[in-house]
């Protein structure tokens, strides 16, 4: 099999490469050139295409780099933006993932003739007695990627393979040590690529007008001011500047009228998600079919109900899900599909 794997510089995609050349198959790196905006760091960064080179060279295989930064900033970075100033709270890895890394990266690698794109996610594509793909949870429930894969379809899961989800990542770090790879013992990245998580007020300020307004508790009532929506969302508890008593949560954020409305944590449980945008893996889920919700890439899986295919009542009440983030149903370790919270 030909396969072009999406070489990130980091030691997943390394060792995917490294594992699929081992199996026999014909590998060519890529790398893609996402941002180069204010900030830099994160994956894809100018460090990271250095090593992923260099990864390659090790391994004798052909690399390129692919300059995305356009389809990026339009399908990735403008709509994270929007989110914020829209009161909701995205999530631009998925996006991303959606956008370029299966959409644009996998079109290219067709149009090259690849059989197939490969990359180092923390996940498992099967294919069943029925022909049918399923997405799996990583082997590794810590470093499980599974839930920012949710939007992956039968047409992509047929042209994709995910090498290391059936390691753990310390599997890992010990085949790239064995290999003598760079990325053997280089940490992962954990902010936003296109902007660090202390600078990212900043970023929105200067990419969005800022939406200052009241900050009201659950009666309506004023309690503060605020410069920008931007800054807050659903579940925040840290930078709502007021003091009281007791701890308050943002419980809602209204982009018309700029308000955000803080309260109690018994002011944000809720027992409905509202979802939009939603995706199935292999078919559709039906309606009053009960299902593990995970609403966090790592948060605690819940039990609902998929009462509609927009709306999941839960077994116990949660806290609100923030607008905008992903909510994944699982049947067990199979993910079944996965919306956008509304």
């Amino acid at each position: 099999m030909n396969v072009l794997v999406a070489m990130s510089g980091g030691v997943d995609s390394s060792v995917a490469a490294a594992l699929l050349l081992e199996a026999g198959h014909d590998v060519t790196g890529v790398t893609l050139r996402l941002w180069g905006g204010e900030t830099d760091s994160g994956c894809c960064s100018v460090g990271d295409v250095e090593d992923a080179r260099r990864v390659a060279a090790q391994l004798g295989v052909p690399h390129y780099v692919f300059n995305l930064a356009e389809q990026f900033d339009a399908s990735v970075v403008a709509p994270y933006v929007e989110g914020y100033a829209a009161g909701c709270t995205p999530n631009p890895c998925v996006e991303c993932n959606r956008s370029i890394k299966f959409g644009v990266l996998l079109g290219r690698a067709q149009a090259l003739g690849f059989d197939a794109v490969a990359t180092g996610h923390h996940a498992r594509v099967r294919c069943g007695l029925d022909g049918l793909y399923q997405l799996l949870r990583g082997v590794d429930s810590a470093k499980d990627q599974s839930y920012v894969l949710y939007m992956l379809g039968q047409r992509e899961l047929a042209q994709v393979v995910l090498p290391v989800g059936d390691l753990t990542k310390a599997e890992v770090r010990a085949h790239a040590a064995e290999l003598g790879l760079r990325t053997a013992a280089k940490a992962e990245s954990m902010d936003v690529c296109f902007v660090a998580r202390d600078e990212r007020r900043q970023f929105l300020d200067g990419r969005a007008p800022r939406r200052p307004g009241a900050v009201v508790d659950t009666h309506g009532v004023p309690v503060a001011h605020h410069d920008g929506i931007a800054h807050f969302t659903v579940g925040q508890r840290r930078g709502l500047g007021i003091s009281a008593g007791e701890r308050r949560y943002v419980v809602d954020v209204d982009a018309a009228s700029a308000t955000v409305t803080i309260g109690r944590r018994a002011d944000l449980m809720r027992q409905e998600i509202p979802v939009r945008d939603v995706t199935w893996v292999c078919g559709a889920v039906h309606a009053e079919h009960d299902v593990d919700v995970q609403v966090r890439a790592h948060g605690r899986v819940v039990r609902g109900r998929l009462v509609a295919p927009d709306r999941i009542v839960l077994h116990e009440p949660q806290p609100r899900v923030a607008p905008g983030q992903v909510v994944a149903f699982y049947n067990d370790d199979a993910l079944v599909g996965g919306g956008i919270a509304a």
